[in-house]
C-alpha cells in the first residue's frame, strides 16, 4: 500500500470511525467521543507545546502497544488474530508515529541534540531503533492482509514482529520522554521552543487536518472497542485483602 493510499485510508477509516460513535453507540458501552479533549464544540484545544505534543503521541502509540499486545496474545490463547484490526493499527502506525511523529524527531529534534554533543550516542540509537520499526512495521502489514498469516511462516514471523516492536518501542519512548525530550527544552532558547511547537502543528494540519491527533484517538479508541480493551477499569488488578 502506497503512502497516498495510507493516508487515504485513515481519513476514510476516522470518518467512518466517528460515524460508528456518534450514530451507532450501544447503552452501556464506552464511547470514544468523551476522549474528543476540547474538539467536543468543533474547535480545537488550545496549542500545547513541542514536548507536549510529542509525549501526547507518546501516548497514542502506548494505546497501540497495547492493541499489539492483545493480538498477540489472541495468537497465543487459541482465537484467530484480527487481522483487520492489525492492519489498521499498524496502519496508523506506518503514517501517524512513523511518517509523522518520528519525522519531526529526525528533523527537527536529533538534529539539534546532535550539535550540543553530550546525547550525540543516544540519537544514534534511537535513528537505528526508528528504521528498525519500520522494518517490523512493514512485516506486521504484510502479515495483517487476507490470507498472508495462512501460510506457514506467516504466524511466527507476525508474533516475532509484534513481540519485537512492543519490546523496543516501551524502552525507546520512555528515554525520549525523560532525558531527549527535557534536553531539547533545556538547549534552545524560549523563542526557537515556541516556533517549534508552531511548525509541529502546521505539519500536523498540512497531513491529517485540523484535528489531526484527536481523530487518531478516536480512530485508536474504536479499534480498542473491537478488541474489548477499551474500558480502562478492565485493566485493574483484583487485590484480595
Amino acid at each position: 500500500m502506497t503512502y497516498k493510499n495510507n493516508i487515504l485510508f485513515l481519513k476514510i477509516f476516522m470518518v467512518s470511525a466517528l460515524a460508528i460513535v456518534v450514530f451507532c453507540g450501544r447503552p452501556g458501552t464506552a464511547r470514544p467521543d468523551l476522549e474528543k479533549a476540547g474538539a467536543q464544540t468543533g474547535e480545537k484545544a488550545e496549542d500545547v507545546s513541542a514536548v507536549e505534543d510529542l509525549m501526547r503521541e507518546h501516548g497514542l502509540l502506548d494505546r497501540i502497544l497495547l492493541i499489539y499486545d492483545k493480538v498477540l496474545r489472541d495468537t497465543e490463547t487459541g482465537p484467530a488474530p484480527s487481522c483487520g484490526v492489525l492492519f489498521k493499527a499498524a496502519s496508523i502506525t506506518r503514517d501517524f508515529m512513523e511518517n509523522y511523529h518520528e519525522k519531526l524527531e529526525e528533523d527537527y529534534v536529533f538534529p539539534r541534540l546532535e550539535k550540543t554533543g553530550p546525547l550525540t550516542d543516544l540519537v544514534k540509537v534511537l535513528r537505528e531503533q526508528h528504521q528498525a520499526g519500520r522494518r517490523l512495521t512493514g512485516v506486521i502489514l504484510e502479515i495483517s492482509k487476507p490470507g498472508e498469516i495462512d501460510r506457514p511462516s506467516g504466524l511466527p514471523r507476525l508474533r516475532n514482529a509484534l513481540r519485537s516492536f512492543v519490546a523496543m518501542y516501551r524502552p525507546h519512548k520512555a528515554r525520549e520522554d525523560t532525558t531527549l525530550f527535557p534536553a531539547l527544552h533545556a538547549n534552545i532558547s524560549q523563542k526557537e521552543y515556541a516556533e517549534l511547537g508552531g511548525q509541529f502543528e502546521a505539519r500536523e494540519h498540512q497531513l491529517f487536518g485540523r484535528d489531526g491527533f484527536e481523530n487518531m484517538v478516536r480512530a485508536v479508541g474504536q479499534l480498542e472497542q473491537e478488541l474489548n480493551i477499551y474500558n480502562l477499569a478492565g485493566f485493574t488488578p483484583k487485590i484480595e485483602n
